[in-house]
C-alpha cells in the first residue's frame, strides 16, 4: 500500500479546500470555547467550598451540566444537536454547521480544564489577596489569571487538538474538512493514498499545535 503522488497532485484542490474547512471549523469552535469556557470554568473554581464566591447550588448545577454534555460521545452530540444547528446556520451540513456541535462540545471540555489549572494555584495566594482587601474581580484578574496563564495556554492546546479529532469525526455527517474528505474518498471510493494523506496531514498537523502550546507556555510562565 503506497502513495500515488500522481494522484494526490490532482486532488490537492480538494485537500486544499477541506484543510481550510478543517481551519474555519477549529476557529470557529476554539472561539466560542473561549468566550464561555473560560468564564464557565473560572465560575466552578470560584463558587467551589472554601472560595472568596462559594456558592454550592451554583457550583452543582454548572457542575451537572458541564458532566453531563462531557459524557456524551461526540458524534452523538453531533446527531442531537442537528435541530440547533438548523436553528442558527439553517442547515445541518457544512463546516458552519459542523462548528455549533464542536463548541458544544469544546466549552465543557475547556471549562474543566480551566477549573483544572486554577487549583494547581496555591491557596495560600489567593487567602493573601483577600487578606489585603482585594475585590473578587481583582483576584480573578491579578492573581487567578497570571499564576494559572501558563496552564491555561496548555489547556487551550489540548481543545484544540481535540477539536481536530472531532472535527474530522463530524466528516461522518457531512461536516465537511479533513475527515470529510477521508470518508468520501478514502472509505467509500477504498483510495488508500487519500487515506493516507490525511492521516498524515492530521498528524502532522497535531504536532505543529503541541509544538507551539508548549513553546508559547514556556515563554509566558514566569514560574
Amino acid at each position: 500500500m503506497g502513495i500515488d503522488f500522481q494522484h494526490v497532485v490532482e486532488l490537492m484542490p480538494d485537500i486544499t479546500k477541506a484543510f481550510g474547512e478543517t481551519l474555519y471549523m477549529i476557529s470557529i469552535s476554539l472561539a466560542v470555547a473561549l468566550v464561555f469556557g473560560l468564564p464557565l470554568g473560572i465560575l466552578l473554581f470560584v463558587t467551589d467550598k472554601g472560595l472568596f464566591l462559594e456558592n454550592i447550588v451554583v457550583k452543582s448545577v454548572l457542575g451537572f451540566i458541564v458532566n453531563m454534555v462531557r459524557s456524551i460521545p461526540y458524534i452523538i452530540l453531533l446527531v442531537a444537536l442537528i435541530p440547533l444547528t438548523k436553528l442558527i446556520v439553517g442547515n445541518p451540513y457544512g463546516p458552519a454547521a459542523a462548528s455549533v456541535s464542536l463548541s458544544a462540545a469544546a466549552i465543557p471540555f475547556f471549562a474543566r480544564i480551566v477549573e483544572t489549572s486554577l487549583r494547581e494555584i496555591d491557596k495560600g495566594v489567593i487567602e493573601a489577596a483577600i487578606a489585603v482587601g482585594a475585590t473578587p474581580w481583582m483576584i480573578i484578574k491579578d492573581v487567578l489569571f497570571p499564576e494559572a496563564k501558563s496552564s491555561i495556554i496548555q489547556g487551550v492546546t489540548l481543545t484544540v487538538i481535540s477539536l481536530v479529532a472531532y472535527s474530522a469525526m463530524a466528516g461522518v455527517v457531512g461536516g465537511g474538512g479533513i475527515g470529510d474528505l477521508a470518508i468520501r474518498f478514502g472509505y467509500y471510493r477504498y483510495d488508500n493514498t487519500i487515506m493516507i494523506v490525511t492521516v498524515v496531514i492530521l498528524i502532522v498537523f497535531v504536532q505543529l499545535i503541541q509544538f507551539a502550546g508548549d513553546w508559547i507556555s514556556k515563554i509566558i510562565d514566569k514560574r
